[in-house]
């Protein structure tokens, strides 16, 4: 018997009653247990996220920037409430944290107190950045969190930007100011130009007069040198004159206050004493003249009666035998008369040797016989002279301390002017020195000030001076300067028919699972028979291929029609999905035939091994080195990546490439089971009495 008719003989015995029948149609729709409910059930969660509900806590006061009221909470809690994102509950604080705890909400956002201050300080001394609190809680839902980093994610950016476009648009005002400031600045620079030009004509004038003024004070400390040596000797002399007129002063007084009463009462005497003074000179000037002449002629006579005297007495008392009685006053005449005559001649040398000072004398004698007159001639008036005398003195007395003051201060002013002439005379050199500098400075600046004037002119130029509209467009385009571009090529439209090519190949594989549980995987009767072994697998491949395809036809079906499943290859898809069936039916009947009760875990463990490593939901890249090890050894691998090339659109190479890999898999797997028929036409006591039935 063939093996077509060996299928269709093992596919009548479903209709021999109602259980048959019944279990053939459950085996038929199982696949919809798996694909169409799996799928329907997350087919857009996406389009459902506003019946999550989420908390709301708007703690923002407000702020003001540059005079503008910022409500940046209060913009968002708008935007967020006319969006489907959430189902938004404003509540408290304390009411998000205790509903985020037992589950009532999913996750809170939360909008602190100083959200919009901090978002108005970009324009301030201190930006800070504004911070939205979003509290989530895993325990709730896993995955809810991950949507709600990427939805607070948009909020974020949308806020960041809003602010950018704030912050930068005052910038851009800034940019007008700057603009507007700088040609003022440039026209003031041409001012300082022109005013620079006219100091650096002053400060050249200075320096010239300057350097006149340093060769004056230098004369003029040279000269104030001389005048403070001079006043110094002045001040010592006149301190001297001071004190000597002091003491003539004192004396004066003092002898006044004594003689005066003698003067007035012997004012006749001192008259007569001074007129006998007068003539006693006048008479000694006589004498004087007189002595003069006779002295050399009375020094002779005496001479000569010395000599007399001796011969008398030698004649008398030394030649005569007997001295005469008169010897002894002889010899003291003689004595007597030898004196005489030495002191005559001593007179007469005295007068030859002092003719000059005789005549010195002379003239002494008559300048005390004139003054000793003049006092006999005021003798009357003596006592009122001595009082005119003693007031002149002391009034020469204070003008010489007046003086003797005017010297010490004229010196000490002197000295102070000496000082500050020779302080005057280096400050000039100095002023020189620094009014040469500043007529440097003053060019290089001349030059700088000509530069800054054309660089602020040039700047003016090159600051932009942008009006409302430019302002605006530049606003939004630094605000959010990088935008994404996104161009996706074969776009999912929702998230089920991005899961589509995962699910579909695991409910084809589940029916096989459960059609060979019902369906034996290899004919008994073929085998009694002795039938080949290709017949036999054949046999036992084809009912459950077929059952396989009408599982195909109606999953699609309900994807299609009632789900809403679109497909860019509708008629590749289903027919790529008969040859996945096949494919999935020869290797689940070939675990089951080589190895019995136990193939039937054996099933189910690849089906873990596959759907583990096929990427059908993260790429297989993301997962464990052992299952990047398996992936290309597995046939729902290439289901996976045919299916999503069918239903989404895309080059068709991997789809060819699957099928050649399934029809592979669907020969090996047929050959292994013809193999296992072979064996099982051999009856052994582990086929009579197996270990473990199922």
């Amino acid at each position: 018997m063939r093996a077509p008719r060996l299928a269709s003989l093992e596919l009548r015995r479903f209709g021999r009653g109602r259980l048959p029948r019944a279990a053939l149609v459950a085996l038929l729709l199982l696949p919809l247990l798996y694909g169409a409910l799996y799928l329907w059930s997350f087919w857009d969660p996406y389009g459902r996220l506003d019946r999550i509900p989420v908390a709301l806590v708007n703690e923002d006061k407000g702020a003001t920037a540059s005079g503008q009221k910022i409500t940046a909470g209060d913009d968002i809690t708008k935007g967020l409430r006319d969006s489907d994102t959430f189902e938004w509950h404003e509540v408290s604080g304390a009411e998000a944290r205790e509903g985020v705890e037992d589950g009532s909400y999913y996750l809170s956002l939360t909008m602190p107190s100083d959200f919009s201050e901090r978002i108005a300080s970009s324009s301030g001394d201190s930006p800070e950045t504004g911070a939205l609190q979003v509290r989530t809680n895993d325990a709730n839902n896993y995955i809810v969190g991950q949507i709600s980093r990427t939805v607070f994610s948009e909020v974020r950016t949308a806020a960041s930007t809003k602010a950018s476009r704030s912050f930068l648009d005052r910038i851009f005002v800034s940019f007008s100011d700057i603009h507007g400031k700088t040609e003022k600045a440039a026209k003031g620079a041409d001012k300082l130009e022109s005013g620079i030009g006219t100091a650096e004509q002053g400060a050249k004038d200075l320096s010239a007069g300057l350097k006149d003024a340093k060769a004056g004070s230098g004369k003029l400390s040279a000269g104030l040198k001389k005048l403070n040596t001079g006043a110094g000797d002045l001040e010592d002399g006149s301190r001297q004159v001071a004190d000597g007129t002091q003491t003539l002063a004192d004396k004066v007084n003092g002898v006044a206050d004594e003689v005066g009463p003698f003067l007035k009462d012997n004012e006749k005497a001192i008259g007569d004493t001074a007129q006998l003074v007068a003539d006693a000179a006048s008479g000694i000037r006589g004498d004087l003249g007189t002595l003069v002449r006779t002295a050399p002629a009375a020094a002779k006579g005496a001479r000569t009666a010395s000599d007399t005297l001796d011969t008398v007495y030698e004649a008398r008392c030394e030649t005569l035998p007997v001295p005469d009685a008169a010897c002894p006053d002889l010899k003291k005449a003689r004595q007597a008369a030898a004196d005489v005559a030495t002191v005559a001649e001593d007179v007469d040398t005295l007068v030859a040797d002092q003719d000059g000072g005789l005549d010195e004398l002379d003239k002494n004698l008559a300048t005390l016989q004139k003054q000793a007159q003049a006092l006999a001639d005021h003798s009357p008036h003596l006592s009122e002279d001595l009082d005119d005398a003693v007031s002149k003195i002391n009034k020469l007395n204070a003008g010489a301390g007046k003086v003797a003051d005017g010297a010490e201060t004229l010196h000490t002013g002197l000295g102070t002017a000496k000082t500050g002439a020779a302080d005057l005379d280096t400050g000039l050199g100095k002023l020189t020195t620094g009014a040469s500098d500043l007529g440097n400075g003053l060019y290089k600046l001349v030059d700088g000030s000509g530069t800054l004037a054309d660089g602020l002119h040039d700047g003016a130029g090159q600051i932009p001076d942008y009006d409302k509209p430019d302002r605006d467009q530049r606003t939004g385009v630094m605000s959010d300067p990088v935008r994404l571009a996104s161009r996706d090529l074969h776009k999912a439209p929702n998230y089920g028919t991005g899961f589509a090519p995962y699910f579909i190949p695991l409910s084809l594989w589940v029916g096989a699972m459960v059609a060979y549980m019902l369906i034996q995987p290899l004919n008994r009767r073929a085998l009694a028979a002795g039938a080949s072994a290709w017949r036999i697998a054949l046999a036992g491949w084809l009912p459950v291929a077929a059952i396989g395809v009408l599982q195909a036809a109606a999953l699609m079906s309900v994807l299609h029609w009632a789900i809403g499943l679109e497909m860019a290859h509708a008629a590749g898809t289903v027919g790529f999905l008969f040859l996945v069936t096949a494919c999935f039916a020869a290797i689940v009947q070939w675990l089951n035939a080589r190895f019995g009760a136990a193939g039937r875990i054996l099933v189910l463990a690849f089906l873990m091994l596959q759907l583990t490593s096929a990427g059908g939901t993260y790429p297989v890249q993301t997962s464990p080195g052992f299952f990047n090890a398996i992936h290309p050894f597995l046939p729902m691998s290439y289901v996976v990546d045919a299916l999503r090339r069918l239903i989404t659109g895309g080059g068709l190479g991997p789809v060819w490439q699957a099928c050649a890999v399934l029809t592979a898999f669907t020969v090996g797997a047929l050959a292994l089971t013809a193999l296992s028929a072979r064996r099982k036409q051999v009856w052994t006591l582990d086929r009579l009495h197996p270990e473990l039935s199922l």
